[in-house]
Parts: C-alpha cells; structure tokens; sequence
C-alpha cells in the first residue's frame, strides 16, 4: 500500500492566545497553560514531538515535559478564518478559509426563523436564548415534557440546537427535525450546525445523552477531502468528521462515543491497509471539559492521549506520518465565558523515516499563518500534483 497521513485533531486545545483574542473578547486565555494547573497533567509523549517547544507556548507552572527535547517536527498555527468555531477551524485545516464568520444569534432567532421551524414541525418552540445546554434541559425540562415544545437554544457559536426528551421525542424523529431545521437555515442563515441534544431522566435530574448529532453546512468549496477522493485516495473521517464536513469529501467513516472510543478506533484502523487520510476528531476536550470549564478533566483526558500515543506510533507504517493539532481553544480556566477561545494551535508531526524538512532549526517550523498548511502538506506529501495541491489554500511546510 501507498502512503498514510493519520490526522488527530484535539477538538479545541488552543496554546496561547492570538495576536487578534481582544477582538473575540478572549484575551489572556490559553488552554494548555490552563491543564498544567492541574496536578493531573501529564504530556511527556506530546513533549517529545515538540509540543513544548513551539514558538511562544507558555504554561501556568513550570512542568518537566518542558525540558524534553522534542525529536519530531512542530509548529505554531494561526487561524486566517474570521471565527473560532469547529466547523471554521476544521475547514480551515483541510485548506478552506472562511474570510467571513458564519451567523450567530446573541439575541436568539428571528421570527421569520422561529416561525417557519414551528410550521414545518408542528410544534412550539421554547428559550431560543443563548444557554448552557445543561442549564438548558433543566430550566426548560419540565415544560417540553408536559406540552411537547422543542428547547431551541444557541451559543455564541453559529449553532441551532434543539434538545428534545427521548420519550416525548425519540432520537430518529429528533434527528428528521433537525433535518427541517437544516433546510431552513441557508443563506444569511445558514448556521455552521444544527445539533440534536437529546436528553433523558426526570424532573430536577436530566441529563444529555450520547445521541448528539451533529447537522453541518456544506462546504462552499472543495476541501482536501475532494481532492483526495477525486484523485483516488481513501479519506477516512473518525468521530464528527462527518458532520463537520456534511460527508462531503469522505470515501469511509465512523462515530465515535468520545474519546476514548476514537483512540480505539484509530488504533484499529492502523491495521487496515488503506492509502491516503484517516482524519480523526477527539471531541471530548471541547464538549466535555472546554465548555464546562473543567481543568481537572481536561488536563484527564490530555493524560489519557498522551498515554495512548506509544500504541499509535508502533503501528505507524514506514510511509506514514502521523500529524497532531486542534481546531480552536476552549480554555478551561478562563471565566469570562464558556464559549471557544481564540488561540494558536499546535502542529506535531512524526513517522518512522519522516525527516524535518530542510531549512528548518531542529524541527521547528515556526510559526504559520493558517491552519490549511496542514491540507498543502498532506497533499504534497500523499504525492499529488501541484495542479490539484493549488486547489486548496496554505503551504506544504513539510
């Protein structure tokens, strides 16, 4: 077989604020220097490819994975898009840059919104506020369950989100909703994602469940997931890869329960033999300790990956690379919000015979301009033209 590009994006592990955060009001975050608060913080595998070495990357304390001395190739990223969202830095990374950010609702929908979701649907819509999707349930449980209404709710992310109790709305009939909602919300509508949030349990006491499906916008234009699949490469999404890019691009893909599951799976398929890009999204960091502003989980789970990293680099084939970054930040100690961050990215690259490219100090590629450099470098490096390369925006940096 051909060879492998094995792409993990660490949904929303920012490392450092970025030269425009006060704009997006989020000024002073920085998620990895948050985790290293934590005395649960662990990283010295992500050390090793570099991830403390990166241009500008500071922590809360001093931590020994900051002296190890990387052996892989890293990078600092920058996000040319105009948000800080999943679905912006997820396109942005696979080569589309979204100059203008995607609608958000800070006073909810409007009524030409509202309206025609309630005639499509049949039901009363209650909220549509922006709210913590577990505050949400709670506040608005009790009258959904007693007339039927769907909790419409938003973020400062360009979201619509119905939550629905699985015995008064079960999930598939939830999902087709959603659907409704999808067709409505195009144009100057058009939201990045309309979210199922089912939830079960009682009064006082529900709680979300792990039926969450996400509904994207299409992509406007190709991403390297087309061009991939157009020129015969498999491109494989793990985790909401698929609905972050509504399937388009995708030759394969699987969902995933969290974390944990997804680690599994990418181990899995590494011993498949496929030729091109198995494009992994960890969402836990962002939805389950980013939002909740929990250091202790999330430096957790950063210790959970990082003890997995050996049994993923052991599978790495002698044309592989694997490739390490995150779509955002989603700083857990800062209190301002609860909402994404503006931060920098990582990018920590390595395989068996991968190199650091030439001109570079160590394995430092300092900082870039855009997370699509990962879409250019991945096309270069799975031996595309430059015809098709030049069809996604960034730079091969590898």
């Amino acid at each position: 077989m051909g060879k492998r590009v094995i792409l993990i994006v660490m949904d929303s592990f920012g490392i450092g604020e970025e030269p425009d955060a006060a704009a997006f009001g989020d000024e002073g975050t920085n998620t990895l220097a948050s985790c290293t608060r934590s005395e649960y913080f662990r990283a010295q595998n992500l050390a090793k490819m570099g991830l403390f070495a990166a241009d500008g990357v500071k922590t809360a304390r001093t931590i020994p994975e900051m002296s190890i001395v990387p052996s892989g190739t890293y990078a600092r990223l920058r996000e040319s898009s105009m948000g800080k969202d999943t679905t912006i830095g997820h396109w942005e990374i696979a080569g589309l840059i979204s100059p203008e950010p995607l609608p958000t609702y800070p006073n909810g929908f409007p009524d030409e919104v509202i309206n025609e979701f309630k005639e499509k649907t049949g039901r009363g819509v209650l909220c549509n506020l922006p709210y913590s999707g577990t505050k949400v349930i709670n506040d608005y449980g009790d009258e959904h369950v007693r007339t039927g209404d769907l909790i419409v709710y938003t973020s400062a992310d360009s979201v619509f989100q119905i939550a629905a109790h699985e015995d008064v709305v079960p999930p598939e009939q939830l999902y087709d909703i959603c659907r409704m909602a999808r067709a409505i919300l195009t144009g100057r509508h058009g939201v990045g994602r309309v979210i199922a949030r089912p939830f079960e349990g009682t009064s006082g006491n529900y709680v979300r469940t792990p039926r969450r499906h996400d509904f994207s916008l299409v992509p406007p234009r190709d991403t390297m997931l087309d061009v991939l699949s157009q020129n015969g490469k498999d491109t494989i999404g793990i985790g909401k890869i698929h609905d972050i890019f509504a399937g388009k691009g995708l030759t394969e893909y699987t969902y995933t329960s969290g974390n944990e599951d997804g680690i599994a799976r990418t181990i899995e398929y590494l011993d498949r033999d496929f030729e091109g890009l198995l494009f992994v999204n960890l969402v836990d960091y962002d939805m389950l300790y980013g939002h909740r502003r929990d250091i202790d989980g999330y430096a957790k789970a950063v210790a959970y990956f990082d003890d997995a990293l050996p049994a993923i680099t052991e599978k790495l084939r002698d044309d592989d690379i694997l490739m390490i970054t995150a779509d955002h930040g989603c700083d857990p100690g800062y209190t301002k919000t609860t909402d994404h961050t503006r931060e920098y990215v990582p990018l920590l690259c390595c395989g068996r015979d991968f190199k650091p490219a030439k001109g570079t100090k160590g394995g430092s590629l300092g900082t870039r301009p855009t997370f699509a450099d990962i879409a250019a470098s991945v096309l270069t490096y799975l031996g595309l033209p430059d015809g098709e390369i030049s069809k996604v925006a960034g730079t091969n940096i590898l």
